[in-house]
């Protein structure tokens, strides 16, 4: 598995946002954060937080 194509858990995408386990859902339940269901695990590919920042950035 390469680096574009790692899974994060919940609890690895909070510490390197630094921001709560509800904001992460928050974010994944408006759609901000793409996840992927693998039975009862949410995962958060690394190119979607990337999305994400990038995202972020432009709006600031």
């Amino acid at each position: 598995m390469t680096a574009d194509s790692e899974l994060l858990t919940v609890p690895e995408v909070m510490a390197r946002l630094k921001i709560s386990r509800s904001t992460v859902y928050d974010l994944i339940r408006t759609r901000q954060l793409a996840s992927l269901t693998i039975g009862r695990a949410r995962r958060i590919p690394t190119h979607a937080l990337t999305v994400l920042i990038h995202h972020l950035e432009e709006a600031a």
